[in-house]
Formats: structure tokens, sequence, C-alpha cells
């Protein structure tokens, strides 16, 4: 390296004036030894800890973080060779033994290599690396399937299997707003606004927006609050002492076991949002104006959540075909 840095000044020494001799040769030294001695002093995992720094700078949430971290970890810790000389062929191959090893569908398997590609985009953007040998790995095809929405019928069953007060404010909430269950576990009391039925959340990229719940949510919470003795500011806590605030897991788990009390199929906090958006957009209501109760930054975003009701394609195919 030093002897073709001093073959490079000597050559444009014919050309160039002394200030400009004095700022090329800062140049080569930024970007040639500078370079070659970060690539030789940063480890793989040193890398990954200063692409999760910047995904938090960003606004990700802890748990986006976390998915980042173990997906990438995982990664770096089978394949071991430093970043610059990590190849196209090597991440297809960890793709193809990933699923083949943990037997994953697609669309998991896509999952994983959406958050490589981040961190190598990433890597590429800092100029860490040249080029992303992630740019030739597309994203993988998979089957698309029909994601059903809770219909009239399983929403009033599923309250009346409710036990207590706290779970039957849980999903009227989720039922009428449409949020995600990371936005209803951060609520506090004082974020409700009963009068005018409203309440702001804190959604993705600690980003505001306020969103509405009817009546029948009102008297729930209202009641359920009632009978609250503790003193958490928190909006749902445990149901024993010391009655901590309540955790996205806990509202998983709650609401699955409902379901499957009930024999429904797949009863999830995420599967509540994706009903209201299509219940929404099945009554009329502009599609834009669902975008922003759902606190999504693409159109395209709520259209995917927005389930076409079957019924509705039936009459208007006898409306305007047949």
């Amino acid at each position: 390296m030093e002897e073709k840095f001093v073959i490079i000044i000597n050559e444009m020494a014919e050309v160039l004036n002394a200030a400009q001799l004095k700022r090329l040769q800062e140049v080569l030294v930024k970007h040639l030894y500078q370079e070659e001695r970060i690539s030789a002093d940063t480890d793989n995992f040193e890398y990954l800890t200063m692409f999760l720094n910047a995904k938090k700078i960003e606004g990700c949430s802890e748990r986006t973080l976390q998915y980042y971290k173990v997906t990438v970890q995982h990664f770096l810790t089978t394949i071991t060779d430093p970043i610059r000389k990590i190849t196209t062929e090597m991440i297809r191959q960890y793709l193809v033994d990933y699923q083949a090893i943990n037997n994953c569908s697609k669309v998991t398997v896509d999952n994983v290599r959406r958050n490589i590609s981040s961190f190598f985009s990433w890597l590429e953007e800092e100029d860490y690396i040249l080029k992303s040998p992630m740019r030739r790995i597309h994203k993988i095809k998979t089957t698309k399937t029909v994601k059903t929405t809770i219909t009239d019928e399983e929403i009033e069953r599923l309250r009346d299997c409710c036990s207590c007060k706290r779970d039957l404010a849980i999903i009227d909430l989720l039922y009428s707003t449409g949020m995600r269950v990371g936005e209803l576990v951060r609520l506090n009391i004082d974020d409700i606004d009963f009068n005018e039925r409203e309440c702001v959340v804190l959604g993705k990229g600690d980003k505001e927006r306020r969103v509405y719940f009817d009546a029948k949510t009102k008297i729930h919470l209202q009641d359920y609050l009632t009978n609250r003795h503790d003193t958490n500011p928190a909006l749902f806590v445990s149901l024993d002492a010391p009655y901590d605030r309540l955790q996205i897991s806990g509202v998983e788990v709650r609401l699955r076991r409902l379901g499957r009390a009930l024999g429904l199929e797949r009863i999830h906090p995420h599967k509540f949002r994706r009903t209201m958006a299509t219940r929404a957009i099945d009554k009329g209501m502009p599609v834009e104006q669902v975008q922003k109760i759902l606190g999504h930054s693409q159109i395209d975003t709520t259209m995917q959540y927005a389930i076409v009701n079957q019924n509705n394609v039936k009459e208007s195919h006898r409306k305007y075909i047949a």
C-alpha cells in the first residue's frame, strides 16, 4: 500500500501544484489508510452494535431492535468471515440451510432475509462496504393466504367469555380503535379523554396520533377503572399484586386463551386491528382516513390490512355483471 501511495504522489507531482498535491495526499490517507485500519480493527459484532444504535436513533421499537439483534447475530455467528468478504452465495446458502434446519415457512425466511438486507444496506450507506451482497437476493415469493377477520358473532362470544372487566375493556378498545398492541400497553389512564371518546397513542417511530373509541368501550373502560384499587398510572395492569403494567405478551396470551376456549381460530391483537380496518373500509370510510387512524405512513400498507368482504363482491357482481 505504501509503495503504491508513493507512486501515485510522484506521478501526480508533474501535473499538480503544491497545494493540490497536499490535498491529494490527505484524501488518499483518509480513504485508503483509515478505511484499511477501520476494517482491520472492527469485528462483525461491533458493526452489529453500531447498526442497532443507528436503528434506535431512527426510532425503532425495542421489540424491532431485539428482532434485528437475534436475526443478524445468528447470521454472524454462523458465517464468521469478515464483513467485507461475505458474498451473495454465502448468504443464499445460509438462508437455504436456515429453512432446512428450522423447518420454517417461506414467510419466516423472508423476514430473516429482510433483516439481513437492512444490516448490509446500512453498512453500504455508511461506507463500511462498497456494495451490499444482498442486492441480488430478492424477496422470497410466498403463498398469499386470505387473512380472516373477527366476525360480529365472534366478538360477542369473546365478550361473553371474559371473566374480568379488564379483558372486556381490552377487547373493546382494540376492536373499536384498531390500535397496535404495543400502543395499548403504553397507554396511561390520563391519556384517555372520556368526554370526547378519544386517546392519544404513541406509535412507531415515537409518533403520536389520536384514535377514537365507541360508547360501549367507554362504558367498559370506566367500569374497569372504577373497580381498580391500585395507584399505577398505567391503563391496564396485572390482575394480581403488585399490579404492574400489562405487557404485550400478557395481552397476547390472554386473547389466545379466550379464543381457544371458544374454539376460535388464531385470536391475537393484530387480528382486531385488521378487522377494524376492514370494517371501516367496508362501511365506506375513505381509505386515507383509515390510514390516519391506523398510523400508516404508506397507504399501500393500509390496503394490505383491508380485506374485501366477499359478500360485497357477490352483490356487486349481481348489480353490475349478472
